[in-house]
């Protein structure tokens, strides 16, 4: 499949709410051009994972449209324009979850020091490839019996890859981030992220097979 000719747009809105003038930078992503159709994914290896997907074929989810084209999975951050400041790391755990021989979300953010909780709810065996470069990669097996492992990572990196080597169809992204200000597209194209002082922001669009993308955005208070 070649999407390397292909472009995408980011359309932006400005949200300007509440009494401290926090800003919201909102958008909806467009894949612009005729998109390559997706192929349905062959399960048939695995019983358990072609028996939880029956009888609707499961496509492939690098490219996953909407009405219009719009396009999910996109992770959406802001690079510059940030105070220099520490913003406290959530306590919660991200939950990446591997139900139907499927990772999800696809595509996800979390904050360095956070905790990263990979749920097995499948009955079969996985084994969690992690390939950052600037955290320790990792493989971890999940035999069948193993329902979660933790674990976090120590340093802001862009997006990079999980797979699954036993089931070769499972992909994940992440990207760990120093600072909250980051969204994933939903189906509908639209992200939102919240919680900006007014200023000028410069935010960058990934996806992982597209050449990301940056804009400029301007977050004022009398809008």
């Amino acid at each position: 499949m070649k999407m390397n000719k292909m472009m995408w747009l980011i359309p932006l809105g400005l949200v300007i709410a509440g009494t401290a003038f926090a800003g919201s930078i909102t958008g909806t992503i467009i894949y612009a051009g005729k998109a390559p159709i997706m192929k349905p994914i062959d399960m048939s290896a695995d019983p358990i994972c072609h028996s939880v997907n029956e009888p609707e074929p499961t496509l492939n989810e690098v490219l996953v449209l909407g009405e219009g084209n719009t396009m999910a999975n996109v992770f959406v951050e802001v690079v510059s324009g940030l105070p220099e400041k520490e913003w406290p790391v959530p306590s919660e755990s991200v939950i990446l979850t591997q139900a139907g021989c499927k990772y999800s979300p696809r595509v996800f953010g979390i904050r360095a020091g956070q905790k990263l909780e990979i749920k097995n709810p499948d009955g079969t065996i996985h084994n969690v490839n992690g390939l950052p470069m600037v955290n320790p990669p990792f493989n971890k097996g999940m035999p069948k019996t193993q329902k979660s492992i933790e674990m976090t990572f120590e340093l802001p990196e862009e997006m990079f890859q999980f797979r699954c080597d036993v089931h070769p169809w499972m992909r994940a992204y992440c990207t760990v981030m120093a600072h909250p200000f980051f969204a994933v597209s939903a189906e509908d194209g639209k992200f939102e992220i919240k919680g900006l002082e007014p200023g000028d922001y410069e935010i960058r669009a990934t996806h992982e097979k597209l050449k990301p993308q940056k804009m400029k955005v301007t977050v004022t208070a009398d809008k």
